[in-house]
C-alpha cells in the first residue's frame, strides 16, 4: 500500500572538522576555523543548564 521511505543520514568527514578535547572521555567536532575555546565553552555551558 504505502512504501516506507528509507532515511538517509549524511555524517561529517571528521578529517576536515578539529578535534577539541574535553575531558579524557569526551571529544567533540568543530568546523576547521572555529575558536577551540569558545566551542568548549559553549559545549560545557549547554552541560551545565541540563543539570537538575
Amino acid at each position: 500500500m504505502f512504501e516506507k521511505k528509507h532515511s538517509s543520514f549524511k555524517s561529517p568527514d571528521l578529517k576536515a572538522m578539529q578535534e577539541i578535547v574535553i575531558n579524557s572521555r569526551t571529544r567533540i567536532y568543530v568546523e576547521a576555523g572555529e575558536d577551540p575555546e569558545e566551542a568548549k565553552e559553549r559545549y560545557l555551558s549547554r552541560l551545565e543548564n541540563k543539570k537538575p
